[in-house]
């Protein structure tokens, strides 16, 4: 029960508090057009049932039905961004309380919220959260005590709940607080897609030893599937399982279509120099990203350049910032990934000098999916190629890169955005 409900306007923020009878759950949502601030909570009866008068950033305050109980509506006066969100627990003869506090931004700061995932607090137990945007952070922290409210943070790509730090989910232009249900639904788990290089008419190098490099992505790309799947934490799709040709634009496509956690994409090299071996992995290079920014920009493109927002009706300046963010973040966790399977599959498997590299590859352009290229070997070398035919060099070198996905997602509580 909600027993009593009040605003307080502050010269930095304006709080809404709700006292309540019981701890509960609860979940936010942000959201534009018009500006207002939901919260979602289990079905509560309301004493006194009246709604407060709008005061500081809050104009109107108004309930409604939800699909799991009530949504309580806080339209804002303009774009915000929740600074702590948290249940207090009953202390000092004080019942348990629900704390929001609002701090105005302009609409970029609110764009920058969304996709960098506004900060909220939470006392309740942790619960699986689920992103859109795939954002890693810390392993965890200790939560601010519940007692005093912690000052204002600094904008952050994290929802606090209890002592460990998960991502926020991203609702449409909003950022969405999960809510705990009585038994919560394990999130789903991470999708990763896989891109066996070339195929059907196109085979690719062809190695000192007469064997195509499309039938040996192939080979790789079924091998690191297996080991993926028996691991039981993650989905696995593929861009081909036969011989067949996927143009390089309709593997990124697909990939995004699906709702893709991380994409990998394996290949193995030639180079006239024979004396050059090695295993290195690419990520975007910055000028490719920048190209790629442009295009996506460009307003026939915008309906689908961030998988989950339809940009079509944005001002250039809020589509070139949400494309910025977005790449920006990609290309972070890119570069995490690359990092960890040099280092990874690097214990086992020779490495090129300098592995960990960068190009325009068309398969790596993707806004919203981390995404690396492996480049297994140079089948010009004779030790690569023999190797890369070797069912037993793939399996080493599948160990790795599940290592690395290990470690990429460790200690996450992360689902996909699908």
């Amino acid at each position: 029960m909600a027993t009593e409900m009040r605003l307080g306007v502050h010269p930095d923020k304006t709080r809404f508090v709700m006292e309540l009878s019981r701890e509960t759950a609860f979940r936010l949502v942000t959201e534009r057009d018009p500006w207002r601030v939901a919260i979602d909570l289990p079905e509560i009866a309301f004493m006194p049932p009246a709604m407060p008068a709008g005061r500081g950033l809050i104009g109107r305050l108004r309930r409604e039905p939800a699909s799991s109980g009530v949504r309580i509506v806080l339209d804002t006066t303009s774009p915000v961004r929740v600074a702590w969100a948290e249940v207090i627990p009953p202390r000092d003869g004080k019942p348990p309380r629900f704390v929001l506090d609002l701090v105005q931004v302009d609409a970029t700061g609110f764009v920058a919220a969304v996709l960098q995932g506004g900060t909220a607090q939470s006392a309740l137990p942790a619960v699986a959260a689920t992103p859109d945007l795939r954002q890693v952070q810390p392993p965890a922290r200790s939560a601010a005590p519940a007692a005093k409210p912690p000052p204002e943070p600094q904008l952050a790509a994290s929802v606090a709940l209890t002592s460990r730090l998960v991502p926020a989910a991203v609702s449409g232009m909003g950022v969405a607080v999960p809510v705990p249900r009585a038994k919560p639904t394990p999130p789903s788990k991470p999708l990763i897609v896989l891109d066996p290089g070339h195929g059907g008419q196109d085979p690719g190098a062809i190695a000192v030893t007469g064997a195509k490099e499309k039938d040996i992505t192939l080979a790789a790309a079924l091998e690191l599937r297996r080991q993926l799947l028996a691991t039981g934490r993650y989905r696995v799709a593929m861009t081909r399982e036969t011989d067949v040709f996927v143009r390089l634009r309709d593997r990124v496509a697909n990939a995004r279509a699906l709702g893709a956690d991380l994409f990998i994409s394996l290949h193995a090299d030639s180079i006239g120099r024979k004396e050059v071996r090695g295993l290195s992995v690419y990520t975007l290079s910055e000028k490719a990203t920048d190209r790629e920014a442009d295009m996506l920009a460009q307003r026939e493109n915008r309906a689908d350049a961030i998988v989950g927002m339809d940009l079509s009706g944005e001002a250039d300046e809020v589509v070139s910032i949400l494309i910025n963010l977005a790449q920006r973040d990609t290309r972070n966790q890119s570069l995490r990934l690359a990092s960890l399977t040099v280092r990874e599959v690097g214990k086992q498997v020779k490495l090129l000098p300098h592995p960990q590299r960068s190009a325009g590859f068309a398969v790596l352009t993707a806004p919203d999916v981390p995404s690396i290229l492996v480049e297994m070997g140079y089948l010009s070398h004779p030790a690569d190629a023999k190797l890369l035919s070797s069912a037993g060099h793939r399996q080493k070198l599948a160990r790795g890169l599940v290592r690395a996905v290990d470690d990429y997602f460790g200690g996450q509580i992360f689902a996909s955005r699908s």
